[in-house]
């Protein structure tokens, strides 16, 4: 089984190697070891300290094969961007030309350098290993940070964010930033992103305009480009799309990536998720995530957490929910160091039919 527990220090090793990895355009994970470690660290600070919405705060968390006891993905969750640093994007917008005289009405697209997120919250920095890919982990790894936000939506804004990893070709060169960027910043793409990924954004105010992007004036394969995500990056989009997030006409200043947004309490796996007693039944199958059904399950497949913070744990599992309780296996109950009796926090892994 998998399961998602808070990143520690001795899992900087294997953070690194996920960075090293994930390849270009993955902003929030910079190949720095150094700056890796610090992001470690403002986790585990987070974890202990109470917090409020419209204060910094940084959660980062791991995937964990519990048969190698390997860390095999990582995501994470930032309380509110924008208070420390800029948080910039570009406003997709319209502008209309026209004269009564010659009879000419033109609309055009426009993009406008804003800091309109800014006091959200971000889901981000989800990364899985390829050959990890399977058995529902992706959803594991994404929607687990729900569960956390569910159990303490003190800590974050009403508004959440996910940054869409744009679109760069297999050499890792994106058209949006040759078209665009580099007329500015005189850099490659791989740069600029390492960069903002190492907290240096100031760079961006000084160099970028301040005035509204013709979009057509763009070279075309820059204008194809916008809004579209990383070849890697669409299950992870359809996914947040299926838990109520939406684009509304903002993209990343550097591959054009879309920010797509969802109130908090209409995420769907928060909104639907709910407090159950546990009773441990071991005959109940725990495989959900290779979709095996045990004789005394109920075919259903469930994500699962502790109420816990420092401690936070959630897996998937097979569950029979009744009226007084809510059974799982035991090895599902291990990874959740949880008991017969105690509370947890349950919620459908695709929604409710």
């Amino acid at each position: 089984m998998y399961y998602i527990r808070p990143i520690i220090k001795d899992d900087l090793e294997a953070l690194h190697n996920i960075a090293l990895e994930s390849g270009p355009g993955f902003t929030s994970l910079p190949e720095n070891i150094d700056l890796l470690e610090e992001k470690i660290n403002r986790s585990e600070t987070s974890l202990k300290h109470e917090s409020a919405p419209y204060t910094p705060g940084s959660y980062l968390f791991v995937l964990v094969d519990s048969e190698s006891n390997n860390v095999v993905g990582t995501t994470g969750i930032e309380a509110t961007v924008g208070l420390n640093e800029p948080w910039y994007h570009y406003r997709v917008g319209t502008v209309v030309h026209a004269s009564r005289e010659l009879n000419i009405h033109h609309q055009f697209k426009t993009l406008y350098l804003c800091n309109d997120y800014t006091g959200c919250s971000e889901v981000c920095t989800l990364y899985l290993q390829p050959q990890h890919r399977h058995s529902q982990n992706g959803s594991l790894l994404s929607k687990s940070r729900f569960l956390f936000m569910a159990e303490q939506p003190q800590r974050f804004s009403k508004r959440v964010i996910a940054e869409m990893r744009g679109y760069s070709d297999e050499q890792g060169r994106s058209p949006f930033w040759e078209g665009l960027g580099r007329k500015f910043f005189a850099m490659d793409y791989s740069e600029a992103d390492y960069l903002t990924g190492s907290g240096n954004k100031v760079f961006i105010a000084e160099l970028m305009p301040k005035y509204s992007i013709y979009i057509h004036l763009l070279p075309e394969e820059a204008q194809q480009v916008i809004g579209r995500v990383h070849a890697n990056t669409e299950p992870a989009r359809k996914m947040l799309e299926n838990e109520g997030f939406r684009f509304e006409n903002y993209v990343d200043i550097f591959d054009a990536g879309p920010t797509i947004t969802a109130p908090l309490e209409k995420i769907r796996a928060i909104r639907d998720s709910r407090y159950v007693k546990l009773q441990i039944n071991y005959d109940l199958s725990c495989d959900a995530q290779s979709d095996q059904t045990s004789h005394s399950g109920n075919g259903n497949t469930y994500l699962l957490s502790n109420t816990k913070t420092e401690h936070y744990r959630c897996c998937l599992s097979h569950a029979n929910e009744q009226q007084a309780f809510t059974e799982i296996s035991p090895e599902t109950a291990d990874l959740l160091q949880l008991r017969s009796g105690d509370t947890m926090r349950i919620v459908e892994l695709k929604g409710r039919r």
